[in-house]
C-alpha cells in the first residue's frame, strides 16, 4: 500500500488547517455600544410593530401579529442598516414579492414541500431581477406556504396583513430609531459631494465607472455592499 511521505502529510495537515480557518469570524470587530444599540433597536422595532399590528387586527386575530421573518429583518435594519439588503426598497419589495409568489405556489402546487421550495427559489430570482433582495423574504415565502390552515385560508390577504403591515411598521420604526441614533438611514444612494477640486477617486486610480461595472460582472458574485460604497 502507498505510504504518505512526511512532506505530503505536512501538506495535508496544513491544507486541513487552512480549511478550518475559513470557519473563523470574518466580521470586523463591533464596538460594545453597537451591540447595545442594535439590540435596543430590535426591541423597539418589534415591540412597536407587534403593538401596532394588534391595534389594527384586534386583540384576538386569527393570524399571527408578528411573522417570524420580521426577526431576521430586524437584524438587518438595526444591526447593519447600511447594507443594501436593509434598504426600504429591499424590505418592502422583497417582502411583497415573496408573499405573492408564496401564495401562488401554495395554490398551484399540491405538495407543500415542493410548493415551499419553488416559492423560495422563484422569490429569490424575482427579487434579484427587481434589485430588492432581502434575505428574510425567503422565510416569508416559506411562511406563506407552510403557515397552516389560517394562513392558507387568508390567501393573498395574508400578504397585505400581517406581512406587508409588519414590514411597513418595522421599516417606520427603523427610520425613527436610526435617526434618533444619528445613523444615516436609508443609506445614501451615491457618494457624498466633495468640496475639493481634485479628481474623483475612480479618476485618481485611472479607471472609470464602466471599468468598475466590468470588474463586478467578471467577479460574478453578489456583494453585500452598495455600489457607491464600493466606489
Amino acid at each position: 500500500m502507498p505510504r504518505f511521505s512526511h512532506h505530503s502529510s505536512r501538506a495535508f495537515f496544513e491544507g486541513g488547517l487552512q480549511f478550518l480557518r475559513r470557519f473563523r469570524p470574518t466580521l470586523a470587530p463591533v464596538p460594545p455600544i453597537d451591540w447595545i444599540r442594535a439590540g435596543l433597536g430590535a426591541l423597539f422595532g418589534l415591540t412597536l410593530t407587534g403593538l401596532a399590528t394588534r391595534m389594527a387586527l384586534g386583540p384576538t386575530p386569527s393570524l399571527p401579529l408578528l411573522i417570524a421573518p420580521m426577526g431576521a429583518s430586524s437584524v438587518l435594519l438595526f444591526a447593519v442598516p447600511s447594507s443594501p439588503r436593509a434598504q426600504p426598497w429591499s424590505i418592502m419589495g422583497g417582502t411583497l414579492v415573496a408573499g405573492l409568489v408564496g401564495v401562488t405556489m401554495a395554490r398551484l402546487v399540491g405538495d407543500p414541500v415542493l410548493a415551499a421550495a419553488l416559492a423560495c427559489a422563484l422569490a429569490i430570482g424575482v427579487m434579484l431581477a427587481l434589485r430588492c433582495l432581502h434575505p428574510p423574504s425567503g422565510a416569508v415565502a416559506l411562511t406563506v406556504v407552510l403557515g397552516g390552515p389560517a394562513v392558507q385560508a387568508a390567501g393573498y390577504g395574508f400578504v397585505l396583513s400581517p406581512v406587508l403591515l409588519n414590514s411597513a411598521l418595522l421599516l417606520a420604526s427603523a427610520l425613527a430609531f436610526n435617526a434618533l441614533m444619528g445613523r444615516p438611514y436609508p443609506a445614501p444612494a451615491a457618494a457624498p459631494a466633495r468640496a475639493s477640486a481634485d479628481p474623483a477617486p475612480l479618476g485618481r486610480l485611472g479607471f472609470s465607472a464602466a471599468d468598475l461595472d466590468a470588474a463586478l460582472k467578471q467577479y460574478d458574485r453578489l456583494l453585500d455592499v452598495s455600489r457607491a460604497d464600493l466606489e
